[in-house]
């Protein structure tokens, strides 16, 4: 089946091991992020997913360092399933990654092969196709930080095209009846509204951002048509809030927002981003 090589290793991370650990650091100690760097763990993990950014990390770096801050706070899952949006239009609907792992300059991260065939069998909107993931960025980018705060996990890549609702409740009820006996973290890698003006990205991204913390994945998707967000990855998050629920989810909480503007000082046209997680 092969291995997943990177593809924007030097574009939206540094490609030298060294410059990527670096950055990553500074990613949590900068003024946009938590401010710290991971330290002890606790005994339990509460949180089931996260919501996480998947920009350059230059600009959402900080935010997402938020959420991986909270998640090594907590004790490391087996596997870490991650859902992202579609943004080449390759591959199928809905599709499962058919590498057998993944490179980064940090090292190999394997495919959990059985929960993969799970999720695969549980669900008639999932296929494997590996050509979704042959150019997609949003899962990749996740990977660094996962391997800067987990020693040992595996994950299983799944990549949305179609992002309606009925789509996110078939694959988030597929992902809740295949991990519902594991230990497993859910993640859905979004970005927000795209190109618009900071206020115009506030008022439309706080919307978004009601409705993950109400954990309401109806009003998410009623919000995103009716106020024509430009968020890529409503699908995944919707998808995660549903797998979440049914997994016994009972909070969810933003960690922190924040927009490229505010790392170049650019408010004209920017990019949302949000660090958000959903507990027990």
């Amino acid at each position: 089946m092969g291995v997943r090589r990177p593809v924007v290793a030097g574009a939206f991370y540094p490609a030298d091991p060294e410059r990527l650990r670096s950055t990553i650091n500074g990613c949590f100690t900068h003024s946009l992020g938590p401010g710290s760097l991971p330290g002890e763990k606790s005994d339990e993990r509460r949180t089931i997913g996260v919501v996480c950014p998947h920009a350059g990390y230059m600009y959402s770096g900080p935010t997402a360092a938020h959420s991986y801050l909270h998640l090594a706070s907590e004790p490391d899952p087996d596997s870490v399933i991650i859902l992202c949006p579609n943004h080449t239009g390759l591959g199928g609907p809905v599709s499962l990654g058919g590498s057998d792992a993944w490179d980064t300059p940090l090292g190999r991260v394997e495919v959990d092969q059985e929960l993969t065939s799970d999720i695969f069998k549980a669900s008639d909107v999932i296929d494997v196709n590996e050509i979704a993931h042959y150019r997609e960025h949003s899962i990749e980018v996740q990977l660094p930080f996962l391997q800067f705060i987990y020693r040992d996990f595996k994950i299983v890549p799944i990549c949305m095209g179609l992002q309606d609702l009925e789509t996110s409740r078939k694959v988030g009820q597929a992902i809740a009846q295949a991990v519902s006996e594991r230990d497993v973290l859910l993640m859905a890698s979004t970005d927000l509204t795209h190109q618009e003006s900071q206020s115009s990205a506030s008022a439309k991204d706080g919307g978004v951002i009601d409705h993950i913390v109400k954990m309401d994945e109806v009003g998410l998707q009623g919000w995103v048509r009716s106020q024509r967000v430009t968020m890529c990855g409503y699908g995944p998050v919707s998808a995660v809030l549903i797998a979440s629920k049914l997994l016994g989810a009972k909070e969810s909480r933003l960690l922190a927002y924040s927009t490229s503007g505010d790392t170049t000082g650019d408010y004209v046209a920017v990019v949302g981003y949000a660090s958000a997680v959903i507990t027990r």
